[in-house]
């Protein structure tokens, strides 16, 4: 099957090889955030007024476009779930918070989506860079530019999440709000 060890607990699937059916997960990263309010600590920032337009734009277009969201998890931060809310309204669906999604690291946000339930197809990671962007860097192999409000789509060869490994996505879109 071309499994070979990893590090940190993460396996790495070799060139070519596959490990089962397709799921999908998005990683997203919040929308524009406010620097204004002086005092306030990092992880309460509010959205500004272009993140409170381009979260819900973001989040209608993924519904528009037949995107099938079934699970949504979310940085406690403000900006993170503020961001998160909005793509909840679209898709009438709750919001799981995750401590562990502030600050996080690629190895963090992937062990996160790791443990999702098989029963989710498409599932949503909420949260902040440079995590999101090194995840997708090391689920797909693709280095992007992950502005606010992106949401890069990656198709997951797995049956199951805890079968995520590093190399085993593919980076099917990269949806920013300006493209």
């Amino acid at each position: 099957m071309g499994v070979q060890p990893g590090h940190a607990g993460v396996r790495r699937c070799s060139p070519g090889g596959t490990l089962g059916s397709m799921k999908t997960l998005l990683l997203a990263r919040h929308a524009k955030s406010d620097w204004g309010m002086a005092g306030l600590r990092d992880h309460d920032r509010p959205l500004n007024a272009r993140g409170g337009r381009d979260a819900p734009a973001m989040a209608q277009r993924l519904r528009d476009e037949g995107v099938g969201l079934q699970r949504i998890v979310s940085s406690t931060a403000i900006r993170a779930r503020r961001t998160a809310e909005e793509y909840a309204a679209a898709f009438e669906l709750a919001v799981a918070e995750e401590p562990a999604l502030y600050a996080a690291s690629a190895r963090t946000i992937l062990g996160i989506a790791g443990a999702l339930p098989d029963d989710v197809e498409v599932a949503m990671l909420v949260g902040h860079n440079p995590g999101m962007a090194d995840a997708v860097a090391e689920l797909t192999g693709s280095f992007v530019e992950f502005p606010t409000c992106a949401v890069a789509e990656c198709a997951v060869d797995v049956d199951s999440w805890s079968e995520l490994i590093e190399g085993s996505g593919t980076l099917r879109r990269l949806r920013t709000p300006r493209a």
